[in-house]
């Protein structure tokens, strides 16, 4: 009975980890963009730049190296995976030294605006398959769990496996046989989903050995509490609400809450609603007063305050800035 207690809050806590960053990979992206999948034959490389782009690679045959512009470079055999959350400049190549040509040399075009392809490049040497994807990050405070994550986050075969990251794999790159005028909204949500999947793998690699941010999400409290707030960002939200939610004494949890995330609950509770708002005004055509209300203002005037206050752009100005330029996914 303690074991199968156990492992029920274990699946518990997995749970509240995955929800948590699915909600935080969705205010923080702004579209999809599936680069390629390709067929590399050595000698090859490949650059993307740094930016605001978020990218993923998996290597489906062969090997590789990964050449990031600020960590050590990481071999990639067949199965892995590798993150760049944050949009940090990077290199793919065959081996150490090998010239890499700029991605978007290679697809004709910036990375948000391209189509699904192929991309080959030929050569003398032994080919490693790719299959490349990633999002255009939005504008705007990122959330301060971005901040926990490393540049690079490497996933090896093994992990991946464990991870069920194969069977997301396996849909993507099914996904991009296809012709048909649903497969990029489907390839969209197959590429954040592998976003939550390897962000979910590594941050349940760390929590034993954690702090701050990554331990917050963990935590029996504290991890229950930003459950709550995020799945119901409108509600009247008080400190003595949210303990009482979670079971906790009132001063017990507003300490335990500041000491792990770094901000008071009523400050989380506002950075959430305004970063969900923006998603809103970014995704949808919903009014600026509906969206407030979505978020649990009353007063469309109260709202707007507190948006350009967290945000930097009143409500009406950051959508206007955040059209995409192109038809998004």
């Amino acid at each position: 009975m303690v074991l199968l207690a156990e492992a029920q809050s274990a699946t518990r806590s997995a749970d509240v980890v995955a929800d948590i960053v699915a909600d935080v990979v969705a205010t923080t992206r702004q579209r999809t963009a599936v680069y390629s999948r390709s067929r590399f034959h050595a000698p090859w490389g490949i650059r993307v730049e740094g930016g605001h782009v978020a990218s993923v690679h998996v290597v489906t045959a062969g090997a590789c190296w990964l050449i990031p512009d600020d960590a050590e470079p990481i071999q990639l055999t067949r199965g892995d995976v590798v993150l760049v959350p944050s949009g940090h400049g990077h290199s793919l190549v065959d081996a150490p030294g090998s010239t890499a040509r700029p991605l978007t040399e290679l697809i004709g075009g910036p990375l948000g605006a391209m189509p699904v392809q192929d991309l080959v490049i030929d050569g003398p040497g032994p080919a490693t398959r790719l299959l490349c994807g990633g999002y255009l990050l939005a504008p705007g405070p990122w959330h301060p769990l971005t901040a926990a994550l490393p540049s690079v986050v490497h996933l090896t075969a093994r992990h991946s496996r464990m991870a069920g990251l194969a069977a997301v794999v396996d849909l993507l790159s099914d996904e991009v046989d296809r012709v048909d005028p649903g497969a990029p909204a489907v390839i969209s949500s197959l590429v954040e989903l592998l976003f939550v999947y390897v962000l979910r793998a590594w941050l349940a690699e760390q929590s034993a050995a954690s702090h701050g941010w990554i331990r917050a999400l963990h935590d029996p409290v504290v991890g229950r509490a930003l459950a709550l707030i995020h799945s119901e960002p409108g509600r009247p939200w008080s400190v003595l609400s949210l303990a009482r939610a979670v079971d906790t004494p009132k001063a017990t949890f507003s300490r335990r809450f500041t000491g792990l995330t770094g901000q008071s609950p009523m400050a989380y509770v506002t950075a959430w609603r305004m970063a969900v708002a923006a998603r809103l005004l970014r995704d949808e055509h919903r009014p600026v007063r509906e969206v407030a209300q979505r978020v649990g203002y009353d007063s469309e005037f109260a709202f707007a305050r507190a948006f350009k206050r967290t945000v930097g752009h009143s409500p009406g100005r950051y959508r206007a800035t955040t059209e995409p330029p192109w038809p998004s996914t």
